[in-house]
């Protein structure tokens, strides 16, 4: 499907398309935007990047009926979801519009650092996977793709600074925020990266997972893989229920129904833990596992089992089997690349406890720099 392609859900909501990866050509990926008027009132889902999605978008949004105000939501600080996030100043502008937008606060750091998130990212994957450069020099060549990168507009605020809400929607009880009288929720869901967001719209009972469906272990460094599977869990629980009759997320282009929204959804549950137990498998009855090592293992059990994930490379793959090694308890002894291994169960040491003697002079000498600095009161 072409880059801004349009999905119609139905007559106020719309699915504009992104587009896969392809580094080799320069090709970005483009992670997919959701417009659904609610009202005189248009919400926007992620604005992507390129100037051509940013083209699609401005002529899918009169596709939806007419509108006065338009509110973007970004699910998260992903440079591949972000880089018109200053289109709605240009509609307001242009159409005498006003013009709201919310990102999550602790994404704020990789949106204003794009190259130091990405290079800190491949900085874990050294020595475990063959990288063609110094990360910092691969960190510039990413995010050089993804231009002109905008990520902030005239009214950007935190979703953090409005007030929590605690919702139900259907059988879930969930934390967020509340749009349009209740008529779009905002859930947090925080997997895929530390501050992702999920989006539900009620008139049309359509859930919006951004990237927490991109495969079923999350790879970047602030992945939580609890949460991810949490929230696909919840997703899956509000398929069952009635709630979500429709499915979007970020690179999947297409709207899942419900019956292939819960086929999607358990799929990925089954492969969570299918991935756990081949890392189980690969370190059963290793005192330390070398990571180069597990990820061959890692990379041909992913083949056998079918099971892929965000833009399935050497790299990405290599910074998944970090994460695998994490979450079965497994941690470096040193840097990424040293051998990984479990906590020495060793009895802690016994406290000194209150010093006496000589000891008593440095501690006292503390003692009284903490009170100088009135750090008692």
């Amino acid at each position: 499907m072409a880059l801004g392609s349009i999905i119609r859900i139905d007559d106020r909501t719309v699915l504009v398309t992104g587009q896969e990866l392809d580094f080799e050509k320069g090709q970005p990926d483009v992670g997919n935007a959701l417009l659904h008027r609610v009202e005189d009132t248009l919400f926007l889902v992620d604005t992507g990047v390129t100037t051509a999605f940013r083209e699609a978008l401005s002529r899918a949004v009169d596709l939806v009926g007419p509108w006065g105000t338009l509110i973007l939501l970004t699910t998260h600080g992903h440079v591949d979801h972000v880089g018109n996030n200053d289109l709605p100043d240009e509609w307001a502008a242009d159409r005498g519009v006003t013009v709201e937008h919310y990102v999550p606060a602790r994404d704020l750091a990789q949106m204003t650092e794009p190259t130091r998130y990405w290079t800190s990212t491949f900085d874990r994957v050294v020595g475990v996977a063959p990288l063609p450069a110094p990360p910092a020099l691969i960190a510039d060549s990413v995010v050089s793709l993804f231009q002109p990168l905008r990520p902030f507009g005239r009214t950007t605020r935190t979703f953090e600074s409005l007030p929590l809400e605690r919702f139900s929607i259907g059988s879930q009880r969930c934390t967020g925020w509340s749009f349009a009288d209740g008529a779009v929720r905002v859930i947090r869901s925080q997997g895929h990266c530390r501050g992702h967001v999920v989006v539900y719209f009620r008139d049309c009972a359509l859930l919006h997972l951004g990237d927490e469906d991109n495969g079923a272990c999350g790879v970047m460094q602030d992945a939580d893989q609890l949460k991810l599977q949490t929230s696909l869990a919840t997703a899956a629980a509000l398929v069952e229920d009635g709630s979500v009759q429709h499915l979007t997320d970020g690179h999947e282009f297409q709207v899942f129904d419900r019956d292939g929204a819960a086929t999607h959804l358990e799929s990925l549950l089954d492969q969570s833990t299918a991935l756990q137990a081949l890392a189980l498998d690969i370190v059963d009855g290793q005192d330390a596992v070398r990571p180069k090592t597990f990820l061959v293992g890692y990379t041909a059990g992913m083949n056998k089992l079918d099971v892929g994930g965000a833009n399935p490379n050497p790299m990405f793959t290599a910074m998944m089997a970090l994460n695998q090694l994490a979450e079965i308890g497994l941690n470096p002894l040193d840097g990424p690349d040293s051998n990984w291994q479990r906590t020495d169960l060793a009895t802690p040491a016994v406290p000194a406890g209150r010093p006496h003697g000589l000891a008593m002079i440095p501690a006292a000498a503390e003692m009284v720099a903490w009170k100088l600095r009135k750090r008692d009161r």
